[in-house]
């Protein structure tokens, strides 16, 4: 204890008594869970202060005594200068918000050193001896809060309003600055000495105090703290009569007051702990969260089978071959993560929906759905996993299974989900750099800033095998880079250039076709079954210009070069023009139109195998939310001349698609 504290001390005795209250305040909110949960006897309190020798010449005994017969809720405090004086403390405040306490003791015993001196230099000698004065014991009543075994909903809300206050507090010098403080409130002469004496008293910066506000523990800490500093400031300055009997007296009262709310704040705390701690036992996985997904697809299409083909099916002629039907696609996704910022995908899933484009129905790859195909029973659909690097400015990507190039390359439209974005397959994103092989390989997406971002990485659709002509780089694969540029939060721009190797199983599945099983059929074969490879250029943008509408669209185009059975090369181009309506008629409602070309061989080494015509693509539909979790996409699209052959007649595609979220 240095020189300034103990000439302090000993000329201020009532400093001595504050620092005592403020230790008992906070052994009054350090009870354990325990005891609050089993104390039932009601105590008064009962304060014996220690004996402070004040200079010579003074005769003052500061003395706590406790009423015993009293109701626990009185407290009897009694200060003898040289003349015995009473200060009652009013009944502790028991407002409704608060759940009923019963008091409970705590004894603690301080024993406080008297010093007699009467100069500075008498104090400084080495041999001065310090006389221990009385111990006591200081009883403390405290509040017990009476929690049922299940927290109710309002005291969870109400935990929830305790953590989420935020309002930065303000100082005031006067305590009519706080507006909301009357001279008729039983706390006015409280707060008006902590405020214009001690300065350690802050408001909100609209000018209340919200004293009948319960507060939190960070706020005690702040309000404590202060007072502290202030306290510390008056015994580095000497100063003295500045603390007084009142002021204990206050002290006290308050103590207890806010004794009461962190008890009740406590239990509640430690009643929704146990609860967490519940859950956590009997959860899934600690690191694994369960997300799922279900389509119910309902479509027709009209309009007669595409039999006028370049190059495909020749199928016999039909009208309106397609019959109505009921689909579905139901998926599971594992996402696990170990650190808080990696992510396991594991994704199970079961789809059954008709591809339109099978020959005996509409016969061209023009009239695919979004969703189509059929898996036998559940399938490992997605297995990659990814993390961080560079502090959270890059992302790595390691796929074993379903890694597609729309998981590395972004797209701008908000139309490219196949669950809640376009309905059909076309309409969703550019199919000449989005689509390709696919499924196994490495990538890597990194933003250099907001505005730039680098995109790129290698994927392999035969890489699980290893006999000759596949493997992870002697079969099909997709290499390539996207560069994304948003020069403000309205506005998108990607530009996206990709190399791709067909092998000839490549060329016989629907998934996997130069033009990505959209446009013609010349358009994803244009060179037969044969193995092919292409370099192609994708261009994309999207503008919001208000927010209930967005301008977007793309273009593409595929240079693809024969590499079994001749060298012939072809050039294949599409393009889309988008119009979206978002938050239209509902908050998270969304209405989209599309217009746009599907892909088609504009030049061939091989004229006849050129698409002689142009077909459109026109579609429209509205995504309605109705709940967080369920939304309905009413919507239809025609496609023109379909397969880029005016002698086919128009088909006209309805679906009705329902996504259920979980």
């Amino acid at each position: 204890m240095n020189k300034v504290l103990l000439n302090t001390l000993k000329q201020s005795p009532g400093v001595l008594g504050a620092a005592l209250l403020l230790t008992n305040a906070a052994l009054a909110t350090e009870a354990t869970s325990e005891k609050l949960a089993n104390a039932a006897d009601p105590a008064s309190v009962t304060i014996e202060a220690a004996r402070a020798v004040a200079p010579s010449g003074q005769n003052l005994d500061l003395q706590y005594q406790a009423n015993a017969e009293s109701s626990p809720e009185q407290l009897a405090l009694s200060v003898t200068p040289d003349a015995d004086v009473t200060v009652e403390s009013a009944t502790l405040g028991n407002g409704e918000s608060l759940t009923q306490m019963e008091p409970q003791t705590v004894a603690t015993t301080q024993a406080v050193t008297s010093v007699n001196s009467e100069s500075a230099s008498a104090f400084s000698e080495a041999s001065a001896p310090l006389q221990t004065a009385q111990a006591s014991e200081f009883q403390v009543a405290q509040m017990e809060a009476v929690e049922s075994t299940a927290t109710s909903g309002a005291d969870l809300d109400q935990i929830n309003e305790y953590s989420e206050v935020s309002d930065a507090l303000e100082q005031v010098t006067s305590v009519s600055q706080l507006s909301d403080v009357q001279p008729t409130d039983w706390a006015f002469q409280a707060l008006q000495s902590l405020v214009e004496r001690y300065g350690c008293i802050a408001g909100y910066p609209d000018g209340t105090y919200k004293g009948n506000r319960a507060m939190t523990r960070y706020e005690f800490a702040a309000g404590l703290n202060a007072c502290l500093e202030r306290v510390n400031e008056l015994i580095a300055a000497s100063v003295a009569n500045l603390v007084t009997r009142e002021d204990l007296a206050v002290l006290q009262r308050l103590q207890e007051e806010f004794a009461a709310e962190l008890a009740t704040l406590r239990g509640r705390v430690y009643a929704l702990e146990a609860r967490t701690a519940e859950l956590e036992a009997n959860q899934f996985s600690t690191t694994t969260k369960l997300r799922g997904e279900v389509i119910f697809w309902l479509g027709d299409a009209a309009g007669d089978r595409a039999t006028n083909n370049v190059i495909g099916n020749f199928a016999p002629e039909d009208s309106d071959p397609t019959e109505a039907y009921f689909g579905y696609r139901a998926r599971l996704n594992f996402d696990t993560s170990f650190t808080g910022q990696d992510l396991l995908r594991t994704r199970l899933e079961a789809r059954s929906v008709p591809n339109l484009a099978n020959y005996d129905i509409t016969n061209t790859l023009m009239s695919r759905t979004s969703i189509d195909g059929s898996n036998n029973g559940i399938v490992l659909d997605d297995l990659y996993y990814r993390f961080p690097i560079s502090n959270g400015k890059g992302q790595v990507f390691v796929g074993a299974n379903g890694l597609d190039l729309d998981d590395i390359y972004d797209y701008v439209t908000p139309f490219g989900g196949s669950g809640d974005g376009a309905l059909s397959r076309f309409g969703r994103y550019n199919p000449t750099t989005f689509r390709g092989p696919e499924g196994t390989g490495v990538a890597l997406k990194y933003a250099f800033s907001d505005k730039f971002k680098l995109n790129l990485g290698y994927l392999a659709s035969q890489a699980e095998f290893a006999d000759q002509g596949r493997g992870l780089f002697n079969g099909g694969y997709s290499t390539g880079l996207q560069l994304m540029f948003n020069p403000s939060p309205k506005i998108g721009v990607s530009l996206e250039y990709n190399h791709r190797y067909f092998s000839s199983d490549d060329m016989t599945s629907t998934s996997s076709l130069i033009s990505g099983g959209t446009g013609s059929w010349g358009a994803n074969r244009p060179f037969g079954d044969n193995s092919t490879t292409t370099e192609n250029l994708g261009f994309q943008a999207n503008w919001r210009i208000s927010k209930n509408f967005e301008l977007g669209g793309w273009f593409g185009s595929t240079w693809a070069n024969q590499k079994q059975g001749g060298d012939n090369s072809a050039t294949i181009l599409n393009w889309a023009v988008t119009l979206a309506f978002p938050d239209v008629l509902k908050e998270g409602g969304l209405g989209g139109l599309i217009v746009g070309m599907p892909p088609q061989v504009t030049d061939h080494d091989i004229s006849a195998l050129e698409d002689k015509d142009t077909s459109i693509h026109i579609e429209g539909f509205y995504r309605y939310p109705i709940s967080d979790y369920i939304s309905i996409t009413p919507g239809f699209y025609v496609v023109t001349d379909p397969d880029h052959n005016s002698d086919n007649s128009t088909i006209v595609v309805g679906t009705l698609r329902t996504q259920f979220r979980f």
